[in-house]
C-alpha cells in the first residue's frame, strides 16, 4: 500500500464532472490498483476515488505545463480521475501481505453454531442430525428430523438474501437424490430476511425464519420474531 499525504487538487471526469480544489490530502494507492483521496475528517468515506480494475499512470513534471505533477487513473469505462500534486508531504510504501479477514462475533459459523445447539430455536422439536452435511455440491449447514421425523435441510446465513435461497433449493435437490433421507424439506433461517427472499422462499415451499442472535446468546429480548 502506497500512502501520500500532499497539498493537491483533483478533477474526475465521467458520468459528470467533478473539482477538488488545492488542500492537504490523503492520498492511498492499494495494491489491488483502488486509489482514494481522503480529507482529515468524514469517517472513512474518502473525497473521491477509482475503485480497481484501474490504470494510474504517473506523469512527470517535465511533461506538464505548470511544472506539476500528476497521477491519472482511468477506469475500463474510460472515467478519469486526474491528482494534481503541488506539494508532497509525505510519500511511504509498505507490503502489508495477506490478511485473514474480518473476523467478529455473529458471523455464520457463530450463528449456526448456536443454532445446532438449540435446532428447537428454529421449529419445535427439531433434532439435529449433523451439521454441515456433505452434498456433492457442498455442505448443508444443518440438516434435522422434525417431529414427524421427516428431514429438515436449514441454510444459515447472517442477512437472507435470493442467493441463499437459491442455494438451499439446490442442496435439497441433491439430498433428494439419496432415497435413504425421504421428503426433505428447506427452511431458511437468518437474522433478517429481504422481502424478495422471503417471497422466493415460499414459492420454493421452504420456511423462512428470523432468529435474534443476542437471544440465542442467553441475552433476553423483547423483540418477537415471527415465522
Amino acid at each position: 500500500m502506497r500512502l501520500v499525504i500532499a497539498r493537491c487538487s483533483v478533477d474526475y471526469a465521467g458520468r459528470l464532472d467533478a473539482h477538488l480544489p488545492e488542500a492537504n490530502r490523503l492520498i492511498m494507492v492499494k495494491a489491488d490498483g483502488c486509489v482514494a483521496v481522503h480529507a482529515d475528517g468524514g469517517a472513512y468515506k474518502p473525497l473521491n476515488w477509482m475503485n480497481a480494475p484501474n490504470t494510474l499512470v504517473e506523469l512527470d513534471a517535465s511533461d506538464s505545463e505548470d511544472g506539476l505533477v500528476r497521477w491519472v487513473v482511468t477506469s475500463p469505462k474510460k472515467e478519469t480521475l486526474t491528482i494534481t500534486l503541488h506539494e508532497v508531504l509525505s510519500d511511504v510504501a509498505e507490503e502489508l501481505g495477506e490478511d485473514p479477514g474480518l473476523q467478529k462475533d455473529g458471523v455464520e459459523a457463530h450463528l449456526q453454531e448456536l443454532l445446532a445447539e438449540n435446532p428447537d430455536t428454529i421449529e419445535d422439536g427439531l433434532k439435529l442430525v449433523r451439521r454441515e452435511y456433505p452434498t456433492a455440491i457442498g455442505p448443508v449447514d444443518l440438516l434435522c428430523r422434525d417431529e414427524t421425523d421427516q428431514v429438515v435441510a436449514i441454510e444459515v446465513k447472517r442477512r437472507g438474501e435470493i442467493d441463499g435461497v437459491e442455494q438451499l433449493a439446490r442442496y435439497i435437490e441433491r439430498l433428494s437424490l439419496d432415497s435413504s433421507l425421504g421428503d426433505v424439506r428447506g427452511v431458511y433461517v437468518a437474522q433478517s430476511i429481504k422481502p424478495q427472499a422471503k417471497v422466493l422462499a415460499e414459492s420454493r415451499g421452504f420456511t423462512w425464519v428470523e432468529v435474534d442472535y443476542d437471544e440465542l446468546r442467553g441475552m433476553k429480548s423483547d423483540e418477537l420474531k415471527l415465522f
